[in-house]
């Protein structure tokens, strides 16, 4: 069966351009590689040889198909000599006014019907396709690092690409073995703008000083089921490449606040500190292994307190039976005796406005994060308010510690940490669906694949309840006075009755 594109052009040779070339030529085209600088593409053309032997000598490939692979691999020295390709993609430096002379070079340059691709992660492809003669045969086809590992990519409809040519561009992702998701031209597309929850929800908690680096990523990897922690994820994709990104899309959407970027990473890239690659970032690393504070250790606790739970706590009967489990006294009246721990267990509010509204003995009242299964988690949460006495949050931290699991306290918080980091997360993926951007199906696919997520945030929302999402959201709403967590009509509305956020209207 013939290929959607027998003859590829890469233009631009660094990492990007060769995770390309590379698995274009495996799904069998000929590939021309052209860069601008002086011996950039036979470097790159000679890396990938390196690569496609060392795969042979771990028997991976026979030496017959890395003649192949290699023998696909042609320079090109002059830009003239990429006419004969059906496809010419672009992995060059993301500057609007270099793509739009690159293609306009390109456009006199190959077939009226060949198609032209740009691998851009920030820039509109309307932009980049406006000042060309043929605006329909340009499209989005952003891929992520490192491309042949990172299975998905991007197709992007510019206002004036021709259906056919994302079409295309689809079934050609196929051939070399990639999931193609299809997104509008916004700022971000699906990947880069599902992503904006994750890292500025955990930099406003850490700003807030609700917690240390560490913990949150601790929290958010045993809760939640991430690979990686927020600030783990910064220090190795490097601020000097996720700091502009949140400033991008921030700035495209015109101020949105559901975007807003944090002084912190600003600051630390100002500093250099921008991550593993330069040995210092969020952590600090010794032979590329970051130094991880260790965790506090569980209190000593002689006596354990009798513990009071009031009735409007999440997952009451849940919770009733943990501390149960846990050998806890557990005090059923209507108040709680002058002995007892009182513990509260809300969804978006925090401890102090609980307290507060209840007329609890705020220097006995800690919370504790209910709003997933605790046998679903690998850790425990629990906050504090500014009058919590040392000896109610110690007792708490023992408690909750006696089965094993690990236990982080934090300071008091609207949503503790995974809550708020959660239902950010999902209610931009609403967003995104009602905004049309791509499909619920596209999208989960997309950050799954993208973002590497233990599931995908409609999925995600599903999981911990589209009320309960709600909820959260109103909660840290009246908290924090900050319309970022206004909910999307996507999320309200299926909230509102019921409906799998991954449903969508006949």
């Amino acid at each position: 069966m013939s290929l959607q594109f027998e003859t590829v052009g890469v233009v631009g040779t660094g990492a990007m351009g060769r995770g390309i070339a590379q698995i274009a030529a495996q799904a069998g085209s000929q590939v021309w590689l052209f860069d601008a600088k002086p011996g950039a593409a036979e470097q790159a053309a000679a890396a990938l040889g390196e690569q496609w032997d060392k795969l042979s000598a771990k028997g991976k490939l026979t030496a017959e198909a890395v003649a192949q692979l290699k023998g696909r691999l042609a320079i090109a020295t002059e830009m003239p000599q990429l006419a004969p390709c059906q496809m010419v993609v672009e992995a060059v430096v993301e500057r609007l006014d270099v793509k739009r002379q690159l293609f306009g070079d390109l456009e006199a340059i190959v077939a009226a019907d060949a198609v032209l691709a740009t691998n851009t992660s920030s820039l509109s492809v309307t932009a980049i396709a406006a000042g060309l003669k043929r605006p329909g045969q340009l499209a989005g086809f952003h891929f992520f690092n490192p491309v042949p590992l990172m299975r998905v990519v991007e197709v992007i409809a510019g206002l004036k690409t021709d259906k056919q040519v994302c079409d295309r561009l689809s079934a050609y992702a196929r051939e070399m073995g990639h999931t193609p998701v299809l997104a509008q031209d916004t700022p971000g597309f699906i990947v880069n703008h599902a992503g904006r929850g994750y890292g500025t929800e955990a930099l406003r908690v850490v700003g807030e000083n609700v917690s240390d680096f560490a913990t949150v990523d601790r929290i958010l990897r045993d809760q939640m089921g991430f690979r990686l922690g927020p600030f783990e994820l910064m220090d190795l994709t490097a601020l000097d490449v996720s700091h502009p990104v949140m400033e991008s899309i921030y700035h495209q959407y015109y101020e949105e606040p559901r975007y807003r970027p944090s002084v912190i990473t600003a600051q630390r890239l100002a500093g250099g500190v921008v991550g593993k690659k330069v040995g210092e970032g969020f952590y600090t690393y010794k032979d590329g292994v970051a130094a991880v504070p260790p965790e506090p250790a569980v209190p000593q606790v002689a006596e354990l307190p009798p513990v009071w739970v009031p009735a409007k706590a999440a997952r009451r009967a849940e919770l009733y039976q943990l501390l149960k489990d846990l050998g806890a006294g557990i005090e059923t009246g209507q108040a709680p005796s002058e002995q007892a721990l009182i513990l509260v267990a809300p969804l978006g509010m925090d401890v102090t406005t609980i307290a507060a509204v209840e007329r609890l003995d705020a220097t006995r009242t800690v919370g504790i994060d209910m709003m997933l299964d605790d046998a679903a988690t690998k850790r425990r949460v629990l906050a504090t308010n500014p009058a919590t006495r040392p000896d109610m949050r110690d007792a708490a931290h023992a408690l909750f510690a006696k089965d094993g699991k690990a236990v982080s306290v934090v300071r008091d918080s609207g949503g503790f940490v995974t809550q708020r980091v959660v239902a950010t997360i999902v209610n931009i993926a609403a967003d995104i669906c009602q905004q049309a951007i791509c499909s619920p199906k596209d999208l989960e696919t997309a950050v799954t694949l993208g973002l590497g997520y233990p599931m995908g945030p409609l999925a995600m929302g599903d999981r911990v309840g589209p009320t309960n999402v709600l909820e959260i959201l109103f909660n840290l709403q009246t908290v924090y006075g900050d319309t970022r967590y206004r909910p999307s009509p996507w999320l309200r509305r299926r909230g509102a009755l019921g409906l799998s956020l991954m449903h969508e209207e006949a």
